[in-house]
């Protein structure tokens, strides 16, 4: 794995302090239940585009802030954000928390661990 740079994960470290975190095994679960949550993938187009979780909906890092409020008006809606990782959830789930949003839920180990235990995934049409 890519090590990152330490400033980058100066500011990851300080939103997770702020964030809250789940796991895919749990997001996992919770799709199977049929549970009504909204999950949001904050990577880049291209990265989307080659695959994704079932039923995400694509708001880049980028632009969620600017096309947030927009989507989902309601602050207290259940966002799961997920990234690579878990690095760019936190941020921009920390972001969200700032904007009012009571309700935001970062996955930590992102589409890389998902992917790694095989779970489904879908690609952009």
């Amino acid at each position: 794995m890519a090590q990152h740079p330490p400033r980058f994960l100066k500011i990851v470290n300080d939103a997770k302090q702020r964030v809250r975190e789940t796991n895919v095994d749990e997001i996992k679960a919770r799709l199977d239940r049929g549970e009504k949550f909204t999950l949001i993938d904050v990577r880049e187009d291209r990265e989307y585009d080659a695959d994704h979780l079932p039923g995400a909906v694509h708001l880049g890092k980028g632009i969620i802030e600017r096309d947030i409020e927009g989507k989902y008006p309601e602050l207290n809606t259940e966002l799961v954000l997920y990234c690579g990782g878990g690095f760019r959830s936190a941020l921009a789930a920390d972001n969200l928390q700032k904007m009012g949003y009571t309700n935001v839920i970062s996955m930590d180990g992102g589409i890389r661990d998902w992917r790694e235990r095989g779970y489904p995934l879908e690609k952009s049409r």
